[in-house]
């Protein structure tokens, strides 16, 4: 399970925010007690109220807290659909692509290829979380038309392998009502083990608000086994899997082989 920082100072999350080495350590420290195995760090945010910054920008808020947060010797992924940043982030230490273009860019296609480590490859419906729009068919139908795509181009680069496949639940078009995203993403949660059939790790942006609707969305989420967690509270996804009984798979954790991460992630 990866656990989530944000150096964005406009996360929807405050309390994941953390802007300094410092916080980034302390931060990374807590998420790991409370459970998490590797971290997650992105300098962008996703949402459509965040800012959208200059690439520079975008590193500015990374280049101190990558390397610090290298030190832990954890997988360390990094969340941003610009391949400049990403070639600076793995130069620092990162050692996951967590590619928020959704691998829809010949140039992160070819970083990826040089540095050959695992790669979060998200469902979207536009080129990246800022500029999307509404599913419009079958939500699981349209997803692995995607991924058919996505992984055709992983062929040709000879990275198949090395893909986790994220459903994109963690993303969503501007003026989305609660109410219509929900139904949005119990259909998709249902529906993940017709991702099984590209013999692939499942990667979960997970639901961290504590409503009910939330707390029902997690515990669907968590019966599916997904192979890999992204989580702003750890401690709190892994009290739901002990309410539920839900055996706690490799998605959940991180498995010591190169496909993940520890040996190269």
């Amino acid at each position: 399970m990866f656990g989530v920082i944000n150096a964005s100072p406009d996360s929807l999350d405050q309390l994941s925010i953390a802007t300094t080495p410092e916080a980034a350590l302390s931060r990374a420290h807590q998420l790991l007690a409370d459970g998490a195995d590797a971290i997650d760090i992105g300098g962008q945010g996703s949402t459509p109220q965040a800012a959208t910054v200059a690439a520079d920008e975008e590193w500015a808020r990374l280049a101190a807290l990558v390397p610090a947060l290298a030190t832990l010797g954890v997988p360390l992924s990094v969340d941003t659909w610009r391949p400049d940043v990403m070639r600076r982030a793995l130069t620092a230490g990162a050692t996951v692509i967590n590619a928020a273009d959704g691998m829809q860019s010949a140039a992160m296609w070819q970083l990826a290829a040089e540095h050959r480590v695992p790669i979060v490859v998200p469902f979207l419906t536009g080129p990246d979380p800022k500029h999307l729009v509404h599913v419009t068919t079958e939500p699981i139908n349209a997803i692995t038309e995607f991924f058919d795509t996505r992984l055709a181009t992983a062929d040709h680069y000879g990275l198949r392998d090395l893909c986790l496949l994220d459903p994109g639940t963690g993303f969503g078009p501007r003026d989305w009502p609660w109410e219509r995203r929900y139904e949005y993403q119990k259909v998709v949660y249902r529906g993940l083990n017709a991702l099984r059939r590209f013999g692939l790790p499942l990667y979960i942006a997970l639901p961290w608000r504590t409503t009910a609707q939330h707390e029902e969305l997690l515990e669907i989420v968590l019966s599916q086994h997904p192979e890999y967690g992204r989580a702003h509270r750890p401690g709190h996804v892994r009290d739901v899997e002990r309410r539920i009984h839900a055996s706690p798979g490799p998605g959940i954790h991180i498995r010591d082989d190169k496909s993940t991460g520890a040996d190269p992630s």
